[in-house]
């Protein structure tokens, strides 16, 4: 036998040798890794050969090759093996632990992991029933030398892995192994606590000492393991073990953080510890991190990492480069500090009377450095315990946090600028930036999320110092005022001299300008009308008014300190005509004289905001502004009838402010003169007998828009048809901003003294009436023709009519694509360069706004309208709306027959859709050798199965809009203080037992009281349970299903009906049962229907007895609970577990999983039952094993 093994030895390791050569051929790779693997399978060997490739005399790849049999043979075999066989292996897998390997510093990670991984493999299935002394054993090893006792931190922490974190393995064993471990707690604590002790004593006695440099690190790696190891069990052990002996761990921990080689771990295992939750009680013994020791510790840990962070590139003595393992330790300091701030924050004010410790100015002054720090990621950190700090109760007002929340406003001058790109070298933080981020996109969507979180805090700390935040931001705006504009080195492409986005200057002004939005809104709600410093703000937005500048981006941003004062106007008059002239005055903004070229991003941008700030003033101040109407509507006129070149959208903005402005007239008749007036060329050229001809016929209206038309970028045609373009654009947006803005006064009285009112309902509610309802009444046709005009547009004769330049118009436009696949746009032109368009993208985002714009009429019109509107009959292109605005006395009338055939279409359309896919990914699933198709095609096929999922949820999200009225229960007890055993102990329920309620709205009820639309709403809420789309599936099943189902139990359902009703359900969980969330869901749907729909449909039994694997003795037992009154109840979650057992063959696998080989772990008789007095033959069989196992038996 020893020369066969010796001879299979010999194959294998050549074919493992072959398998990890470079350069081995595929092919040869492949016949190896075959003859390897079936070898595993098959041979009886597998013991014999493991041990002999394990020996260390052999090369670590062979080793590993060997070990790896090993474990193969435990995992898969370990069940069908005999005792003595069992009782061989651990033995020898013990004698590798204890001579198997070189030392400590040879050895190779992997063959110490894999070593590892052998002993946790035979203690799940052994320990403790069957290997009683295996913690003794592994103490026994650590006697042994450095090698022994790393490999013994490895196994407890692996172990610890399996078992809680990662819970591979059955719930019995979880449970029994979990209870011993936490039964000898204390022992393992110690026994780690006095091995890290003794390493890290050894290691600072010889450090340093010559000749001894081995044995030091030696004793620093086995350290270094041993916090590893404490790092897996500090999360979910009991928190006594942690806070024992007066935080004699936590002490510890912080004495290490002033050893380089071992602060990292420390810090990793401190941030565990601190980041706890648990009762409050429990928590108090953290505040002794607030010491002197433990501060100072902390301190001198961040200062001298911070200056061993950055070191100079030793190929460049100017650059300087980060020290990669320094920095970590950084950031986990910072996450030390910040836990530490949320704890503070939990106990400080609560039932357990924490007092402030006297040691809070050291800690926040340890935070703020963090704050100040170059490192873009390091400030973010801060940032949530910043916050946490300002809206405390009880801390906010202490005199050290106020003064803290000066320090924090100043260093927020510094944090709020856009510095610190990978790719460029102006900032100390580009550097760690460059450790931090892959690209400048990464870095720019990282900082645009750090910036907002900044913005929440700076509010925060300006509602507790709001005169002092107001006057950091007076100077640094009294500041940017006068220093002189500063291109840097990237100047804009649009013209010379202007700024890009990253210029010195224009990084400054937004800075300043988003500190003086955050502090403007707080100082209004924090200070009384008497303390407000209106004439200092005055004076700023008086220097604001005077200064002038050509450059777009920084007027962008003068123009938001403009509006971010404005609330100060309120209180001085005689500056509002100034604020006008000012902003009507960037309406019409251009940079030089030359208008001709296509104006860039920051002037349309400029123009823009100057629009929006108009139509915040007007929306939010109306009654103030309404004074000045005249003089505001007599520039709008000017404007409008001089040469400037206003667009169609900077128009409607002007004329949506004036609609705002009109509503405080307060007079139906005085009003709805004014918005004549207003859209009279609009309603003359939206109602003439051209625009007529167009909007009703698809042939004229692609002439019209010149979408049939052949043309290069500089036509003559193309600038014609433009025209036309903008006329229809003006058109759709002009009625938009009135219908949008036109309201009648809120106060009844008001209403009613007004001439608003005309009636009442039969509730007693008065009818309103919208001054532009008899405009809209005109407008109405038209806007319907065309809504008919552009559907009419996607038949195929229609698109044969556009022209070779247009064929693709109608295709969903780049930007668009992008959004719908989740794509990251790119990052911003920082140049400003002039925005050009193709023929081909105007006509594309003609079509896109045109369609868009009709429906917001339409649903705009649904709320402002509302009584003439009801009784419209083509409203289906704004459903939702429609049906939220819609009084309950025209529900048959009008939502019954329009939502009937809508879902009965968009049943049969997803269907198909879906069907689409779902052939599409089996074909692509079923042959490996497809060939891979072009990018382009992938694309468009994501494209169109994202949209099919965008629309099916919009489509459910209206049919539970209709339908479904929803309850929350109360919310459970605070989840910080849940015992973190209890939730240890027990695998997560999803479903909980305190689910919101579902019921049908008014809307629901209606429609259930018709046949054919209760079965296309149920048809179509079932039938997407099996489309792939998970998130659909869980609010589908969770919210909708059963409330529909519900209605109709009672009636009589045909058994075909009902069959397939629950066939859905099982065909849901054969989708998604993979996902936790929606298993539970779909599990819970199946039951109630089957529980609620069994008695009277014995067809669903026989829908079960298909399941595959399903236990038919256990399906008659729960039929028979279910059928028979007098049978033995059993409680809910008894129910639910052997209903999921009984439907587990339904349940569908991920990819990952599905040709997997499943481990199986055999349950040990229970450590926490009373043992039957009648033992069988697996008991026997299992007490001789523990004798066998047990290190007194030396038979072997």
């Amino acid at each position: 036998m020893a020369d066969q093994v010796a001879a299979v030895c010999d194959q294998l390791i050549k074919a493992v040798n072959v398998m990890m050569d470079a350069e081995t051929s595929q092919m040869y790779r492949l016949e190896a890794l075959k003859f390897c693997e079936e070898f595993k399978e098959t041979s009886s060997f597998c013991v014999p050969c493991g041990l002999q490739l394990a020996d260390k005399s052999h090369p670590a790849i062979v080793r590993h090759f060997g070990l790896q049999i090993l474990e193969h043979v435990i995992k898969f075999r370990w069940n069908n093996m005999q005792q003595q066989e069992k009782v061989q292996l651990k033995d020898c897998a013990m004698q590798l632990l204890s001579k198997g390997t070189h030392s400590i510093l040879e050895e190779e990670s992997h063959i110490k992991d894999v070593l590892s991984r052998i002993t946790v493999e035979m203690i799940k299935r052994e320990w403790p029933q069957n290997w009683p002394d295996m913690l003794k054993e592994m103490e026994a090893l650590t006697s042994q030398g450095e090698a022994q006792t790393e490999l013994v931190m490895l196994i407890l922490l692996r172990l610890a892995e399996d078992v809680i974190t990662f819970q591979t393995l059955p719930t019995q064993r979880r449970r029994d192994i979990q209870q011993t471990l936490t039964q000898n707690m204390d022992n393992i604590f110690s026994f780690m606590m006095a091995i890290l002790q003794l390493n890290v004593e050894d290691y600072r006695k010889l450090k340093g000492s010559p000749g001894h440099e081995l044995q030091t690190r030696a004793h620093c790696r086995v350290a270094v393991s041993t916090l590893n190891t404490l790092a897996g069990y500090i999360d979910w052990v009991s928190l006594v073990h942690i806070t024992s002996g007066n935080c004699h761990l936590l002490e510890m921990l912080c004495l290490l953080l002033s050893e380089p080689e071992l602060q990292l771990e420390a810090a990793e295992c401190l941030l565990i510890a601190i980041s706890r939750k648990g009762k409050l009680e429990d928590r108090k013994p953290f505040m002794l991190l607030f010491d002197d020791v433990a501060i100072h510790y902390i301190l001198s840990a961040a200062q001298s990492a911070d200056g061993l962070a950055i070191c100079q590139r030793s190929s460049d003595a100017q650059a300087v480069e980060v020290v990669e393992r320094r920095y970590s330790f950084l950031k986990r300091l910072c996450q030390v500090l910040r836990a530490l701030g949320n704890q503070l924050c939990s106990l400080v004010g609560s039932d357990v009377e924490v007092e402030v410790p006297t040691n809070l100015s050291k800690y926040m002054e340890a935070f703020l450095a963090f704050t100040t720090h170059s490192s873009q990621f390091l400030k973010s950190c801060t940032l949530a315990t910043w916050g946490a700090l300002f809206k405390h109760e009880t801390l906010s007002k202490e005199a050290v946090v106020v003064q803290m929340a000066v320090k924090f406003l100043k260093a927020s001058m510094i944090n709020l600028v856009k510095t610190g790109f990978p790719s460029r070298n102006d900032n100390p933080s580009c550097e760690y930036s460059r450790v931090d981020f892959d690209s400048d996109e990464d870095f720019y969507s990282f900082f645009n999320s750090f910036r907002a979180q900044q913005g929440e805090v700076v509010r925060s700390a300006c509602r507790i110092v709001p005169l002092e935040a107001f006057q950091i931001a007076a100077e640094w705006l009294q500041y940017q005022i006068a220093s002189p504009i500063d291109t840097g080195d990237t100047t804009s492409k649009s013209a010379e001299g202007l700024c890009s986005l990253l210029s010195p200057s224009v990084v400054q002004w937004d800075a300043m300008t988003i500190f003086m939005e955050c502090m403007v809104g707080q100082i209004f709600r924090n200070l009384g009308e008497e303390k407000l410093p209106i004439d200092q703000s005055m004076g700023l937005l008086q220097a604001l008014l005077n200064y002038d500048t050509k450059d777009p981006l920084i007027l962008s941003c003068v123009l938001t300190n403009i509006s971010a004062l404005f609330p100060f106007v309120t209180h001085r008059q005689h500056f509002l005509p100034q604020v006008l002239y000012k902003l009507f005055k960037a309406i019409t903004f251009e940079v030089g004289q030359e208008n001709k070229a296509p104006r860039s991003r920051s002037v349309k941008n400029v123009r823009r905001h100057a629009c929006s700030s108009i139509i915040k003033i007007c929306r939010d101040y109306p009654q103030f502004i309404l004074p000045c109407f005249d003089m505001f509507y007599g520039q709008v006129k000017k404007l409008f009838s001089s040469d400037v070149s206003l667009n169609h959208m900077e128009k409607c903005s002007l004329m949506e402010a004036l609609v705002l402005i009109s509503n405080q007239f307060k007079d139906f008749a005085k009003q709805k003169a004014f918005l004549d007036e207003l859209m009279a060329s609009v309603v003359a050229e939206w109602t003439s007998e051209e625009m007529r001809h167009v909007l009703w016929d698809p042939v004229a209206f692609l002439s019209f828009v010149g979408a049939d038309q052949v043309v290069n970028e500089q036509s003559k045609d193309a600038d014609a048809a433009g025209l036309n373009r903008a006329r229809l654009s003006f058109c759709l947006y002009a009625m938009l901003g009135v219908v949008k803005r036109a309201r009648w006064p809120a106060d009844l009285e008001e209403a009613k003294a007004g001439g608003f009112v005309v009636g009442y309902t039969l509730a007693g509610a008065p009818i309103y009436r919208n001054p532009c309802t008899a405009q809209f009444l005109l407008l109405l046709p038209n806007l319907l023709a065309l809504i008919r005009t552009h559907n009419r547009l996607f038949m195929p004769e229609n698109r044969a009519r556009l022209s070779e330049t247009f064929s693709r118009a109608h295709e969903v436009m780049d930007a668009e694509k992008n959004v719908v696949l989740g794509l990251s746009q790119p990052l911003l032109d920082i140049y400003d360069s002039p925005v050009y368009r193709t023929n081909l993208e105007r006509m594309q985002g003609f079509f896109t706004t045109l369609n868009d714009n009709c429906f917001h009429v339409l649903g705009n019109a649904a709320i402002a309208l509302h009584e003439h509107h009801v009784s419209l009959t083509a409203v289906r292109v704004f459903l939702r709306q429609l049906v939220l605005s819609c009084p309950q006395e025209y529900y048959d009338v009008l939502l019954c027959p329009l939502l009937s055939p809508l879902f009965a279409y968009m049943l049969q359309s997803l269907n198909i859709k879906w069907q689409v896919i779902n052939q599409r990914t089996s074909v692509n699933g079923d042959d490996e050798e497809v060939v891979v198709c072009q990018d382009s095609q992938v694309t468009q096929e994501m494209l169109e199965e994202q949209l099919v999922r965008l629309l099916t949820r919009e489509v459910l999200d209206l049919l539970t809009v209709s339908c479904i009225s929803r309850k929350v229960p109360e919310p459970a007890a605070n989840k910080e203080e849940m015992d973190e055993e209890d939730v240890m102990m027990d695998s997560v329920q999803t479903a909980s037992s305190a689910q919101p309620t579902e019921e049908l709205t008014e809307l629901g009820k209606c429609l259930m009281k018709h046949e054919t639309i209760y079965m296309n709403l149920l048809t179509l809420s079932f039938a997407s349970l099996s489309w792939k789309d998970t998130t659909n599936c869980h609010r589908t099943a969770s919210m909708v299903c059963w409330t529909l189902l519900r209605q109709v139990v009672g009636g009589n359902l045909l058994p075909e009906a009902v069959t397939w009703f629950y066939t859905s359900v099982l065909r849901g969980l054969q989708v998604h049962g993979q996902h936790e969330v929606c298993n539970s869901t779909l599990s819970q749907l199946a039951m109630l229907i089957y529980e609620n729909l069994r008695p009277r449909y014995i067809e669903l039994r026989a829908v079960m007895t298909q399941i595959p694997n399903i236990n038919v003795e256990a399906l008659d037992q729960y039929d028979h609970r279910l059928m028979d009154p007098n049978a033995q109840k059993v409680g809910d979650k008894k129910r639910k577990d052997q209903f999921k057992k009984l439907i587990a063959g339904t349940v569908g696998k991920a990819l990952c999983q599905q040709f997997r080989k499943e481990v199986h772990i055999r349950n040990l008789p229970s450590l926490f039952k009373k043992p039957k007095s009648d033992k069988d033959v697996e008991n026997s069989e299992a007490l001789g094993l523990a004798a066998l196992f047990s290190p007194e038996n030396n038979t072997l």
